[in-house]
């Protein structure tokens, strides 16, 4: 535990990328295999469920402390991580427990079907074992939020360095399927458990938001426009009749969407193909909301499959037949795709993207603003002549996103953030008038500067009315304009609407609580959403 804890210890005091690399590839040289192995599925999320209750956890602190409750959580609004909070609070070990990290999950696995009172036994030995920092990892192990700042895409860019391992390989062989217990961690890292020739997707070619006016590209003839569609961008791998999915944010989606694999079994040809996954019904386009009832799915069912039923609209194509053609002008790019689509009979949720029809720049005004009445986020604006780049590249490819969506609301809760920023309040919750009371509508924690930061937290200790743990009720009397990209109904908020990617636009001090929006305003947005 104290390797790994000197790991934690050594990601969590930077904020430079290559210093957290750094100190992953000290861990993987030094590391016996088996917490190798740990890490990885750790920092993956593949970590065996909860053993014990959180709530156990804090009366078996308090217990040992003696103190109130009272008392314990306002330590926890102070801290803002209860994990932390108990490390902080407990007395100095008593003894020294030196077990390795696998060591240590193997027994809290085999916590899990014991008694409370068992449990209790183990975990108040391991406090009493353990130094401050050991037993903040002890306690995120036990409670399942393991957030330390490393992505995957970090973890994997270390074990490139350390190994020369192609990054999207080692990508697939971490997020894969592998049993920890039956694997080594030479055999993970190389593989040996995946097809990966078969399944090997492309980097992306990502977008720069259009910084510039139309005019300013050029003649219109050398560019071609699509709508830009809010779904999850995917890559579609088709070799040797096997066929895989792979999401932008690098993760194997192959199981989430049946309806796209059988459609991809129409076509004879081997191909690796970029577009987005959408939620379709009746050749139209759903909300975002409605695809995220399908996302993260490790069964899904026949109703699922018929409440949200998932379409693809193709891109591009990166590889045909075995030949990469990354390289070739996006113009003939399309034109393979484009042949490739009319070589076999697709059903309807299988289609190709719609290109822009235009002549003149200003034609483009009209038909991004009304991209929202098709549920579409704007419009892509694509050279010609350009490659499939790796990333981004500015220049080639841009996205013209139509303006968000703005509402203005009162805050009622005010809770500290975490880390670095756990003195102040940074995690807000906004309402709107209901009849004569406030309805929650989002929660938000962007788009403040540092002083306003300050301002708002001096102003929150000053009007907290009500306490719960770290979160303060405030009173109502702070007004903000809330941005966001989209509005659908919910039954899952209580406000009967949910915000898609809100964020704070700017604190509106010119403006009292009598003209923040009505729930009957908010809702009326979603016919223009």
């Amino acid at each position: 535990m104290k390797l790994f804890s000197n790991l934690i210890s050594a990601i969590e005091i930077t904020n430079k990328t290559n210093a957290k690399i750094e100190a992953l590839m000290e861990y993987f040289k030094i590391a016996p295999d088996k917490d190798k192995l740990w890490l990885i599925a750790l920092f993956t999320g593949k970590r065996p469920s909860r053993p014990v209750k959180t709530t156990l956890m804090r009366e078996w602190c308090m217990e040992i402390t003696k103190l109130p409750e009272w008392l314990f959580l306002e330590s926890y609004s102070t801290v803002g991580d209860l994990g932390e909070t108990m490390a902080l609070l407990l007395p100095t070990p008593t003894h020294k427990l030196d077990l390795s990290l696998h060591e240590w999950m193997s027994e809290l696995k085999a916590l899990k079907p014991k008694s409370d009172e068992d449990k209790k036994a183990f975990v108040l030995e391991a406090w009493s074992g353990l130094d401050q920092q050991e037993r903040l990892i002890f306690n995120k192990l036990i409670g399942g939020s393991f957030r330390i700042g490393v992505s995957k895409k970090t973890l994997v860019n270390a074990l490139t360095k350390l190994t020369s391992i192609d990054a999207n390989q080692l990508m697939h062989s971490i997020i894969g399927n592998w049993d920890i217990d039956s694997i080594s961690f030479e055999e993970l890292i190389h593989g040996k458990h995946i097809n990966y020739d078969n399944s090997k997707p492309y980097p992306f070619c990502l977008a720069y938001a259009l910084e510039k006016e139309l005019p300013e590209l050029g003649e219109p003839e050398d560019w071609i426009v699509e709508q830009k569609w809010d779904g999850i961008r995917g890559q579609i791998v088709k070799r040797n009749n096997e066929i895989y999915i792979w999401s932008r944010g690098e993760e194997l989606v192959t199981k989430q969407f049946p309806e796209l694999v059988e459609a991809m079994q129409n076509f004879k040809d081997d191909f690796v193909i970029d577009g987005e996954i959408l939620a379709m019904k009746d050749n139209d386009v759903l909300l975002f909301n409605d695809l995220q009832k399908r996302l993260n799915r490790k069964n899904v069912t026949k109703k699922l499959l018929e409440e949200v039923p998932v379409g693809f609209k193709a891109y591009d194509i990166l590889e045909y037949n075995g030949d990469d053609i990354r390289d070739v002008a996006f113009i003939d790019r399309r034109k393979r795709l484009e042949s490739l689509f009319n070589s076999v009979a697709l059903p309807e949720h299988i289609k190709l993207s719609f290109l822009v029809d235009f002549k003149k720049w200003n034609e483009l005004h009209t038909i991004r603003d009304n991209s929202r009445a098709i549920n579409s986020e704007g419009l892509m604006l694509k050279m010609k002549q350009s490659p499939y780049h790796t990333g981004r590249k500015k220049g080639d490819w841009w996205k013209w996103k139509v303006d968000p969506l703005t509402i203005d609301a009162v805050m009622i809760y005010a809770q500290k953030g975490s880390g670095r920023r756990s003195s102040k309040y940074t995690d807000y919750t906004f309402a709107v008038k209901k009849d004569d009371a406030l309805v929650t509508v989002a929660k938000a924690y962007s788009g403040l500067t540092d002083k306003e930061i300050t301002e708002i937290s001096q102003w929150v200790n000053k009007n907290a009315i009500e306490r719960f743990g770290p979160v303060r009720t405030v009173k109502p009397e702070l007004v903000f304009e809330i941005a966001f990209e989209g509005i659908a109904l919910s039954n899952r908020h209580k406000s009967g609407v949910a915000l898609r990617f809100p964020r704070i636009a700017r604190w509106r001090k010119d403006k009292p609580v009598d003209e923040i929006d009505t729930i009957e305003s908010v809702k009326a947005l979603i016919n223009t959403n």
